[in-house]
C-alpha cells in the first residue's frame, strides 16, 4: 500500500505543478531569490569589497526572515486553496477504504516533492540570478566582472532550510485538518461559501458609502505633505480599503437598480456579475492584497530615496581625490601634510583659505525662497578666484575667465533657479562687484567646512583676503586613487589632532566615498527591492491563483453564451475588461496610498540630494512602473490562459 500511495502522491504531485503553474513558478522563483541573496551573504569575494559592506549579512538575514514569513504565508494560502479545490477527490480516497492518517500524509508528501522539485530548480536558476546580482555589485564597486560557475553550499544550505520551514509550518495545518475530517464533510467542503462577515445588504451598501467618505478624506489627509495628518490620512485609507471591498458586493447591484438603463449597455452585466459573484467572499482578502501592494511600492520607493541619499551625498563630497577641511581658522595640520608626502602621490594640490563677508545678503535671500541652513556662516562665505579656478582644475571642470569687478556664486544645482535671479551689486571691503553668472557643478557645499553651505561666492583674490578666514582646506588631485586604507590612515591621524585641538576636521576622499554610496546601496537597496519583489510576487500569484481557478465555471459560462448568439470577439473584451477590473481593483487604492508616502520620503532628506533622477517625481514614477512592470506580467499571463482555456474556437 505503501508503494502505491508513494506512485499516487508523485501522479498528483504532478498534476498539482502542472494545474497550478503560477504557484509552482511562484516558489521556484522564491527559491532563486532567496539563494541569490544568499550568495551574496556568503560570498568573500563580495564582503571585502569595503568594510562597509560588513553590515550586509546582517541585513540580508533580518530581511530573509520577513520574506520567508511572506513566502510561508504563500505556500499556506495556496494549500489550503487546493485542499478546497481537490477536497472532493481526498474524500473519494476515505470512501474506497484509506484512513485520515493516509491521506493526509499523501497530501503532505506531494506538497513536498512540489516543493522539492520548486527548491530544486530554483537553485539553479538562482545560480544565475546570484551572477546577475554580484555584476551589479561589482559595477557599483567599478570593479571588472567576470563570469564564474560558482555554487555556494551554504547559501544552498540556508535556502534549504529556510523551504523546510516553509513547508512543514504551512503543511501542517492542512494536514490536521486533514485528519480530523469527516468523509461528508470533506467531500463538500469545496461547495461551502466562505461566510460574509456583513449579511445584510443594507448594512453592506451603507457601509459602503462610509467607505468612499474615508477614502476621499484619507487621500486628502495623505497629500497634505504633514507627518501627522499623513498617519491619520493612512489610517482613514486603510478603513477604506477593508469596508470598501466587504461591501462592494452589494453596493453594485444597488447602483444598477437605481440605473438599470446602464446595466445592459455593452459587456456590463456579465462582467460585473462575474465579479461581484468573486469579490462576495473575498472582500478581506483583495483588501490584504492591496496592502500588501502598498508595502510593495513604499519598500521599492525607500530602496529609491536610499540610493539617490548615497549617490547625491558620494557626489557632492567626492569632487576630489582629496580633501581635508580644518574645524577652525587654523592652518592644515602638519600631520597630514607629512602622512600624504610620504604615503600618496600627489599630481596637484592646494591649500587655501575659506572667508566669510561681514554680513548675510545672500544668506537672508536664499532663506527667503528656499530650504536652507547656514550650518554656522555669520556672513556669505566667500573664497577667492585663484584659489577657485585651482579648485575647478582639480575637480576636472572647464576654467573660467579671470574677474576683476565681478562676483560670481557656485552653487549646488537645487539653489541655481533662486540665485540666478539675483543680480545685485555687491559692496566687499569698499568694492564695488556686479554679479557675473552662477556656476552648478559639484564643489563640496553640503558641510561647513567645505566650500561653503549650499554656495559660494568667487570674488578677486584682494577682495576675499580682506575679510574673515571662516576655516582653511587643503585639496588635491593624485595620480593613484586613495586607497582604503590610507582614507583610514588619515582617519586616525584625524582623532589625534581632534583630541588636541578640540575642532572637528573634515577628511574626504573619492574613493571612500564611491565605496560608501556602493556599500549603501548593496546593503540597504538590494535588500529592500527584494522585499518588494517577494511582496509582489506573493500578492500577484494569490490572485492569478483565484482567477485560474474559475476556468472551467467561466467555460461554462461562455459556451453557454456562445450557444446564445454571443460572437467570440464580444467574450474577448468582457474577459479582459473584467481582468482588468478584478486585477486594477487592489492595486489603485495602493497608489492613492503609496504615492503620498513616497513623495514625503523622498522630501525627507536635507536639500539639494534628491535632484534628477533622485528627485521625489522620479521616485514615485520608477517605483510605480517597477510595481507595474511585474504585476503586468502576472496579469498578461493569467489572461493569457483563460482565453485559451475558456473562450470557444473561432
Amino acid at each position: 500500500m505503501s508503494v502505491t500511495l508513494s506512485k499516487l502522491s508523485l501522479r498528483n504531485a504532478r498534476r498539482q505543478a502542472r494545474d497550478y503553474l503560477v504557484y509552482f513558478g511562484a516558489m521556484v522563483m522564491a527559491a532563486a531569490l532567496l539563494y541569490s541573496f544568499n550568495g551574496l551573504m556568503f560570498s568573500e569575494e563580495i564582503l571585502t569589497l569595503s568594510k562597509s559592506m560588513n553590515q550586509m549579512p546582517l541585513l540580508i538575514v533580518m530581511v530573509s526572515i520577513v520574506v520567508v514569513c511572506v513566502f510561508g504565508w504563500l505556500v499556506s494560502y495556496s494549500t489550503g486553496f487546493i485542499l478546497a479545490r481537490r477536497s472532493r477527490e481526498l474524500g473519494t480516497y476515505l470512501l474506497i477504504g484509506l484512513e485520515n492518517r493516509q491521506v493526509a500524509r499523501l497530501f503532505f508528501q506531494e506538497n513536498l516533492v512540489v516543493g522539492g522539485c520548486a527548491l530544486a530548480l530554483g537553485l539553479l536558476l538562482g545560480s544565475l540570478l546570484f551572477q546577475a546580482m554580484r555584476a551589479m555589485v561589482f559595477a557599483l564597486f567599478g570593479q571588472a566582472y567576470h563570469f564564474s560557475i560558482a555554487f555556494s553550499l551554504s547559501a544552498a544550505g540556508l535556502t534549504a532550510v529556510y523551504f523546510v520551514l516553509i513547508y512543514l509550518l504551512a503543511l501542517g495545518r492542512s494536514r490536521r485538518r486533514i485528519r480530523k475530517t469527516q468523509i461528508c464533510d470533506l467531500i463538500y467542503f469545496d461547495k461551502r461559501n466562505e461566510g460574509a462577515l456583513i449579511g445584510s445588504g443594507k448594512k453592506r451598501r451603507g457601509l459602503f458609502a462610509v467607505s468612499m467618505v474615508f477614502g476621499i478624506v484619507g487621500a486628502l489627509l495623505m497629500m497634505a505633505g504633514d507627518l501627522t495628518l499623513g498617519m491619520v490620512g493612512a489610517g482613514c485609507l486603510i478603513a477604506f480599503l477593508y469596508g470598501f471591498f466587504l461591501s462592494f458586493a452589494s453596493a453594485v447591484p444597488a447602483f444598477f437598480d437605481k440605473c438599470p438603463a446602464r446595466k445592459y449597455k455593452g459587456q456590463r452585466l456579465l462582467v460585473f456579475r462575474t465579479l461581484t459573484a468573486k469579490l462576495a467572499t473575498m472582500g478581506v482578502l483583495m483588501a490584504t492584497m492591496s496592502m500588501i501592494f502598498t508595502a510593495t511600492l513604499v519598500s521599492e520607493g525607500m530602496g529609491l530615496v536610499f540610493r539617490g541619499i548615497f549617490v547625491g551625498r558620494g557626489a557632492e563630497k567626492a569632487c576630489f581625490d582629496l580633501y581635508i577641511g580644518t574645524g577652525g581658522k587654523e592652518e592644515i595640520h602638519r600631520e597630514y601634510l607629512d602622512y600624504i608626502d610620504a604615503n600618496i602621490s600627489v599630481v596637484q594640490c592646494r591649500q587655501y583659505s575659506v572667508y566669510e563677508s561681514g554680513e548675510a545678503r545672500l544668506i537672508d535671500y536664499v532663506k527667503e525662497r528656499e530650504t536652507y541652513n547656514d550650518y554656522g556662516y555669520r556672513g556669505d562665505p566667500i573664497i577667492g578666484y585663484s584659489d577657485y579656478a585651482a579648485l575647478r582644475v582639480l575637480a576636472g571642470y572647464e576654467t573660467v575667465e579671470p574677474i576683476k569687478d565681478k562676483y560670481i556664486i557656485h552653487c549646488m544645482s537645487y539653489l541655481e533657479g533662486a540665485l540666478k535671479g539675483y543680480d545685485e551689486d555687491l559692496v566687499l571691503g569698499g568694492v564695488a562687484l556686479s554679479f557675473g553668472g552662477v556656476h552648478t557643478e559639484h564643489f563640496l557645499q553640503r558641510y561647513g567646512e567645505g566650500n561653503g553651505y549650499g554656495f559660494i561666492l568667487v570674488v578677486p583674490d584682494e577682495v576675499a583676503m580682506a575679510c574673515a578666514v571662516h576655516h582653511s582646506a587643503y585639496a588635491a588631485k593624485t595620480s593613484e586613487p586613495v586607497s582604503e586604507g590610507q582614507y583610514y590612515d588619515i582617519c586616525a591621524i584625524r582623532e589625534e589632532v581632534e583630541s588636541r585641538s578640540g575642532e572637528y576636521d573634515a577628511v574626504y576622499s573619492k574613493t571612500a566615498e564611491e565605496a560608501e554610496a556602493a556599500s549603501g546601496t548593496a546593503t540597504a537597496v538590494f535588500p529592500l527591492y527584494f522585499l518588494a519583489l517577494a511582496l509582489t510576487m506573493t500578492a500577484a500569484t494569490i490572485l492569478t491563483i483565484q482567477q485560474l481557478a474559475e476556468s472551467g465555471r467561466y467555460k461554462r459560462q461562455f459556451d453557454l453564451l456562445h450557444r446564445l448568439g454571443m460572437d467570440v470577439g464580444e467574450m474577448k473584451k468582457a474577459l479582459g475588461l473584467q481582468s482588468a477590473i478584478y486585477y486594477a481593483m487592489p492595486a489603485i487604492p495602493s497608489l492613492l496610498m503609496g504615492v503620498p508616502i513616497l513623495l514625503n520620503l523622498a522630501k525627507m532628506p536635507e536639500p539639494g540630494i534628491m535632484v534628477g533622477w533622485s528627485s521625489p517625481a522620479a521616485v514615485v514614477g520608477i517605483a510605480v512602473g517597477m510595481f507595474f512592470l511585474i504585476y503586468g506580467i502576472y496579469i498578461l499571463l493569467a489572461y493569457i490562459s483563460l482565453r485559451r482555456n475558456v473562450l470557444p474556437e473561432e
